[in-house]
């Protein structure tokens, strides 16, 4: 796929790594639709990219709320042919707390349905649109880039739900590719690392400094351009499909 002929859904597209992948779509030539439920952050970022960007506001683990951000998505460029799910929370919580009270249900839920089902909910919407794509010459009619963690595969303690709901997205990531690929829709997973973005940034600089002596290299925090970046090659590349990438400086993270 080409950005520059793509609309690209974005979700969590308000701030952070989302709002990363709406620049770069952007600045490829591309057009943008960011949900997210930050409505001043959205319309902000919506105003200063132009017309080539809208802003819907967006539960992604409410099906009205979704669709009707596809429907807004479509009525304003005509069609979807990629999907970034960028959306999600990590919250962390022992399973049982220094009380010996057990982690409330809810909690453990309200993570999973965000982060899991949210993303399942708008691939499932998403793609009966995507469906309606005329194929490219390679056959393609669409692209969906999951965004899981480098939790999914060492969670440290206290990540129970987060790192449940990570590794359902790279646990999906296969039967997914393998579904729609008579269809030409190629589906991949991204997991980062730690990336500066604004939930990091509200971290004190020396617990910032700590997390970046623990990266092997590069010795930093990720930058959300990298992670837009890779976001670019999943959109372009053909032959990338059924993938879960690691985007983390060669970071294992420890128990905790």
């Amino acid at each position: 796929m080409n950005i520059k002929n793509c609309t690209t859904l974005v979700t969590g597209g308000a701030s952070g790594l989302g709002e990363s992948v709406v620049r770069h779509v952007i600045e490829k030539g591309g057009k943008a639709a960011i949900l997210d439920f930050d409505s001043e952050k959205g319309e902000a970022l919506s105003s200063e990219l132009g017309d080539d960007v809208i802003f819907c506001k967006t539960d992604v683990s409410d099906e009205n709320s979704v669709q009707k951000a596809i429907d807004q998505t479509i009525t304003s460029f005509g069609e979807i042919q990629v999907v970034v799910n960028c959306a999600g929370v990590g919250t962390a919580k022992k399973v049982i707390d220094k009380k010996g009270n057990p982690m409330p249900i809810d909690f453990f839920n309200k993570v999973i349905q965000i982060n899991l089902v949210g993303t399942m909910n708008v691939i499932r919407l998403a793609a009966v649109q995507i469906l309606k794509n005329t194929p490219n010459a390679d056959g393609e009619r669409g692209s969906v880039i999951n965004v899981a963690s480098i939790a999914a595969f060492e969670g440290q303690i206290g990540q129970t739900a987060y790192s449940a709901s990570k590794a359902g997205i790279v646990g999906m990531t296969l039967p997914l590719a393998r579904e729609f690929a008579d269809h030409g829709i190629r589906f991949n997973t991204i997991a980062p690392g730690i990336f500066m973005t604004p939930m990091l940034a509200q971290v004190p600089q020396k617990a910032r400094d700590a997390l970046s002596q623990m990266m092997p290299f590069p010795k930093r925090l990720g930058n959300p351009e990298e992670f837009a970046m890779l976001c670019g090659q999943l959109i372009e590349n053909p032959m990338i499909n059924a993938e879960t990438i690691r985007i983390d400086a060669a970071i294992r993270m420890s128990a905790k």
